[in-house]
C-alpha cells in the first residue's frame, strides 16, 4: 500500500482555495464531521473535487447520476444538490454502517428524495440498476475500477460523463508493483479509458491527499 504524502504548501493552498473559491456549506461540513465522529476512513474527496463534481453535473445537464462508493455521502451531497428538479442520484455503498451515516447526512441536507443508497457489493448491485445514467462517478475499491468502468458503459449512453477518482495514485502507472493491491487495477482502468469505449483524459492533482488525480471521460 502506498503512503500518500502531502507537502505543507499543497495543503495550505487547498485550504485557501476551499475558503476563498469553493465555500462549502454546513451540510458539507456535517458530512465530513460525521465521518470522523463515526470512525470512518478519511478518504472522501477534497472540497475542491466535490465542487468540481457539482459543476460537472450542472454543466452536463445530468438528471440521473450513478456513484460507486458512498462512504459518508460527502461527494453525494455535492452532486445531488446540483441536480435539477426531478433529478436523482443512485449511490452504492458496501458497508451498512456507512450507508446509515450517509442517509443521515442526506436527510440533514434535505436530499432524501433525491438520493437512493444501495447497500452491498457494487458488482452485485450494478446488474440490478436500469440506465441510462447521464453521469457516473467511481470512487471505490481500485481492484475493480475496470469492471466499474465497463458498467458505466452498460448503464450509460453515448455522451455519458464518467469521472474516476484516484487515477494517478502517486504515479502508480510508472511502476504498479509499488502497490500490488491497488496498482494493477488502476492501470487496467487507465488502459480501458484509453481504448475504444471512451474519450478521456487524466488530470493530476496535489493536495491534502498527496499526489493523485482523476480521469474525466465520456462514453463513445
Amino acid at each position: 500500500m502506498i503512503e500518500h504524502a502531502a507537502k505543507p504548501e499543497w495543503v495550505d493552498a487547498e485550504r485557501w482555495l476551499t475558503t476563498t473559491v469553493v465555500k462549502p456549506g454546513p451540510e458539507h461540513e456535517r458530512a465530513l464531521r460525521s465521518a470522523v465522529e463515526r470512525g470512518m476512513p478519511a478518504i472522501e474527496v477534497q472540497p475542491t473535487a466535490g465542487k468540481l463534481l457539482s459543476l460537472l453535473v450542472r454543466i452536463s445537464g445530468a438528471r440521473r447520476v450513478l456513484e460507486v462508493g458512498t462512504l459518508a455521502g460527502y461527494s453525494s451531497v455535492w452532486m445531488a444538490q446540483a441536480l435539477p428538479d426531478g433529478g436523482h442520484l443512485d449511490t452504492l455503498e458496501y458497508l451498512p454502517e456507512h450507508a446509515e451515516v450517509a442517509r443521515e447526512n442526506f436527510a440533514a441536507a434535505g436530499l432524501t428524495e433525491r438520493v437512493t443508497v444501495h447497500v452491498g457489493a457494487a458488482l452485485t448491485t450494478l446488474p440490478r440498476l436500469e440506465g441510462p445514467y447521464d453521469l457516473v462517478f467511481i470512487d471505490a475499491d481500485k481492484q475493480n475500477d475496470a469492471a466499474y468502468l465497463e458498467w458505466a458503459v452498460r448503464l450509460g449512453r453515448p455522451g455519458t460523463v464518467v469521472v474516476l477518482d484516484n487515477a494517478v495514485w502517486e504515479g502508480i502507472m510508472l511502476d504498479p508493483r509499488r502497490d500490488e493491491e491497488n496498482g494493477p487495477g488502476i492501470v487496467e482502468a487507465l488502459e480501458l479509458l484509453g481504448g475504444p469505449l471512451f474519450d478521456a483524459t487524466v488530470i493530476q492533482t496535489a493536495g491534502s491527499k498527496g499526489w493523485d488525480g482523476f480521469a474525466l471521460a465520456v462514453v463513445k
